[in-house]
């Protein structure tokens, strides 16, 4: 077994694959027994090469393999049932050189004996329970600091269970109270601790949370306002969800994470989407897609039809009751759109409309954009000398720090 290290990847896969099975055919077939051998792990590389496999070296969609590889946590046990799983769920169509997904995404869900060893680990824990269910709501990993203020325990009784916990290995310690992290040795106990609580307690730990974070944390609130959201939003608190998905779509932008900014505003919009229709809601839903067809340029492409459905939207909010900076950036998305497609006549028309918004709205910095947007598509059609007297006039009324924050909006 020392040379197993040496060994190509595929042989190192198949001898740490064969001692899993092994064991569990010889050794005593306890919960507990089972629970040691699932904790035996591969690196990525060897996790993948077993997914491949396992689907005979067709490619699983991104978010599919994604899950696996993060669910299984390179447990070879894991591996398979749940990559078998998958492909035997229905929830995949077989092509020649890979597998699509014939609907959503639903969470992958662990297989049944794995699930029922795992819960017998946590049900052993009984008495620190509440203090692992905590730690399972606040995610895979969390610090101390925050689990002292969420959870209903005096200092030392909550150091005490765990340290339990660390006897026990549910749990690795990462330095000392109070500047200590925890993170769940396996994520599939981290789940069997989370779904064991009723979903009204789950919602309450979740709000418990997220008001904790606000509260107490200010600096973690600012600076990863999705965290806030997403236990709002597992709370069942959407009101107080969506504010937060705004932000963290808006801040993900900024950073130029385009695709969590994606994720982000989604989250905001579907939530938007359970609540009456009313102007607030409206203003709130202008202010997600118009950010989300920032993103979606990005990560999509400019004519990407997801470009011009979000745009299009943002167009049918503003005729119902937006501001002319939001109608004109409305139709800056879709003149984007149909310019790089490209369908320049079009594009030329939704400049000249920009023109005219810009012109009523006597507003500098819109017309400003409204010649950067014109110039190009006159010098695509041929007509130089229009073109560049558009992009002289833009360029003459351009700040750099006046402007800079512009190109959130406008590329």
């Amino acid at each position: 077994m020392g040379r197993l290290a040496e060994a190509p990847a595929e042989l190192s896969t198949a001898m740490a694959r064969y001692g899993v099975m092994a064991m569990t055919f010889w050794l005593p077939q306890t919960e507990a027994a089972l629970a040691q051998v699932t904790l035996t792990r591969l690196p990525q590389q060897q996790t993948e090469a077993m997914i491949a496999r396992l689907t005979q070296g067709k490619a699983l969609p991104a978010e599919v393999h994604r899950q696996l590889v993060l669910k299984t946590d390179g447990v070879p046990l894991f591996v398979e049932e749940l990559t078998k799983m998958v492909l035997e769920s229905g929830l995949l169509s077989e092509r020649e050189e890979r597998y699509e997904l014939t609907g959503p995404l639903p969470p992958l869900a662990i297989p049944t004996t794995l699930h029922d060893s795992l819960m017998a680990r946590v049900d052993k824990l009984a008495t620190v329970k509440e203090v692992l269910q905590v730690g399972a709501t606040l995610g895979q990993e969390f610090t101390y600091n925050v689990l002292r203020a969420v959870a209903a325990l005096d200092e030392d009784t909550l150091q005490s269970e765990l340290s339990r916990l660390v006897e026990a290995e549910i749990l690795y310690q990462s330095g000392f109270p109070p500047h200590d992290r925890y993170i769940f040795k396996h994520a599939l106990i981290r789940d069997a601790a989370y779904q064991q609580m009723l979903r009204s307690k789950r919602q309450q730990v979740h709000q418990t949370i997220a008001q904790v974070l606000e509260r107490e944390f200010p600096e973690t609130t600012a600076t990863q306002p999705e965290l806030v959201a997403y236990h709002y939003t597992e709370a069942g608190l959407r009101e107080q969800a969506i504010p937060y998905w705004q932000r963290a779509g808006r801040r993900a932008i900024e950073r130029s994470a385009n695709i969590e900014a994606v994720g982000h505003l989604t989250q905001g919009i579907a939530l938007l989407k359970q609540l009456a229709e009313t102007p607030a809601r409206l203003q709130h839903e202008l202010e997600f897609q118009t950010a989300l067809g920032t993103a979606l340029m990005v990560t999509r492409g400019f004519a990407a039809p997801a470009v011009e459905q979000t745009y299009s939207r943002v167009l049918e909010l503003c005729q119902q009751g937006g501001e002319a900076s939001q109608l004109f950036s409305a139709l800056w998305g879709i003149w984007y759109f149909y310019g790089v497609r490209p369908e320049t006549q079009k594009a030329v028309e939704l400049a000249r409309q920009l023109f005219t918004l810009a012109q009523r709205a006597q507003d500098s910095t819109l017309l400003m954009v409204a010649h950067r947007a014109l110039g190009p598509i006159l010098i695509e059609q041929g007509t130089l000398a229009q073109g560049l007297e558009q992009l002289r006039q833009g360029l003459a009324l351009y700040n750099p720090q006046q402007h800079r924050s512009l190109a959130l909006v406008y590329g």
